[in-house]
């Protein structure tokens, strides 16, 4: 399947109000000040992952790209900022004019992280830049927050299919993001079926409960649903005894029905209970997908059971708990004149209280050990090592204004895969600990 983030439905027509009103007014006054030109960096990155979490998941770099070219301050949007004197008519004709045609760097999608990566960064003038924080932290701390939950869920499942269904927990359009960001931490299909229309993820699904309390008896419920569906469908089988409930399926079904899901009681009981009155029935490739609010604990206490397959929503689509990545879009260098020429500067926030940040345009790059695994995430200003040269994580997003990164969803998802089993295997215990690798700073010379 090939699934790239270009010309596909389910698109906002202007992102240029998905932003902080301070942000225009600070456009005001540099272009007053006349310091709106000087050729800026801002850097994205989180000063922790949330508590216990052992690595991050970088998700939403796609959306991040469609969304800075939806940019756009159309005729609606400058008479709602005019009609609300939000900014100056100067301003206002700057933003009319507006395209970002700076450079975009950043962790490929898929990628993980650690506290201090610049996960991406974004350089041109301060005006253009500073316009951008809003949309692109809201995009790349929701996206990247689901895909972390739905990476330590898929490590947890040991290889057995995910179905991401949480569409109904959380905002509309919001679903269809969680469900992009769920595919590429190792989900395989969704219930939701504006995200299959607009990221072409696998869909499925088949009937609730109230189908089965439509009908006059469960049975009549089952035939109906095999007489429409066929014999290789899923049959719910909890809304009654779950006895009663898997003899009838496999009568009305026969031996070759697909599967029986359970989304109540003790899952590791009835799953074991179900897949042995399955096998007596000759049920034996009938398989058992369990539901009911499942996160990556239950899941992982289900690894025993003879379950084949999860459905997740609450716990996916909330980040299991953590719902934000708490990324951050900070300015770390600036020129000190409008020259296009002029040096950079490192700059950087110096308060208390922890919201430090450091200065100067970074590199990444990953040291591995003798044994090929990941031992440190290196962070630095100036000349790469040699040794470290041939392991940086920052790639071209955008050159001039101009997207050169759009990649198929799979490529993304298979990328995660591959960067999660480059981790020590400490990074898949879901006991509590401390990132699986140290973050290491290596500075050279100011504004770098």
């Amino acid at each position: 399947m090939d699934t790239a983030d270009l010309a596909l439905p389910v698109n906002v027509p202007s992102t240029a109000l998905f932003t902080d009103q301070y942000e225009l007014t600070m456009l005001q006054a540099a272009l007053k000040a006349g310091t709106a030109a000087r050729h800026s960096v801002f850097e994205v990155f989180t000063r922790r992952l949330p508590h216990g979490r052992r690595y991050g998941v970088v998700a939403g770099t796609g959306r991040v790209l469609d969304a800075v070219e939806n940019f756009r301050f159309d005729e609606a949007v400058l008479g709602f900022l005019r009609e609300k004197a939000v900014v100056d008519e100067e301003t206002l004709d700057w933003l009319a004019g507006y395209r970002f045609s700076g450079d975009i760097w950043g962790y490929p999608e898929g990628e993980v992280y650690f506290p201090g990566s610049p996960i991406m960064r974004v350089e041109g003038s301060f005006a253009e830049c500073v316009l951008l924080e809003t949309v692109v932290l809201s995009i790349l701390n929701h996206d990247s927050a689901i895909a972390a939950a739905a990476s330590r869920m898929s490590s947890a499942a040991g290889g057995r299919p995910l179905i991401e269904m949480g569409a109904r927990r959380t905002h509309e359009l919001a679903a269809v993001a969680a469900s992009r960001a769920a595919y590429i931490g190792g989900f395989s299909s969704t219930s939701d079926l504006a995200a299959g229309f607009r990221y072409n993820i696998p869909t499925v699904g088949t009937s609730a409960h109230a189908f089965t309390l439509l009908h006059d008896t469960e049975r009549d419920a089952f035939r109906a649903q095999v007489d429409s569906l066929g014999g290789g469908t899923t049959l719910l089988v909890d809304t009654y005894d779950v006895t009663e409930a898997v003899r009838a399926a496999v009568e009305i079904a026969g031996p070759e029905l697909g599967a029986v899901r359970i989304d109540s009681g003790d899952l590791l009981l009835v799953a074991h209970r179900v897949r042995q009155q399955l096998d007596e029935l000759g049920a034996h490739n009938t398989k058992i997908v369990v539901t009911s609010d499942l996160d990556e604990y239950a899941i992982a206490s289900l690894a025993a059971a003879p379950v084949d397959a999860y459905g997740v929503g609450t716990q996916l689509v909330t980040g299991s708990g953590h719902p934000t990545a708490s990324m951050v879009y900070k300015l770390v260098a600036r020129a000190g004149t409008a020259d296009p020429g002029a040096p950079l500067m490192s700059v950087a926030k110096k308060s208390t209280g922890g919201k430090t940040s450091v200065g100067g345009r970074k590199w990444a790059a990953r040291r591995l050990d003798a044994y090929g695994v990941a031992e440190a995430e290196v962070i630095g200003t100036g000349e790469v090592p040699p040794e470290l040269a041939e392991r940086q994580l920052l790639v071209p997003l955008v050159r001039g204004g101009e997207v050169v990164a759009r990649e198929p969803l799979d490529v993304v998802r298979d990328r995660h895969a591959a960067a999660r089993a480059g981790l020590p295997l400490s990074a898949t215990q879901l006991s509590r600990g401390e990132p699986v690798l140290p973050t290491e700073y290596a500075h050279g010379p100011s504004g770098s």
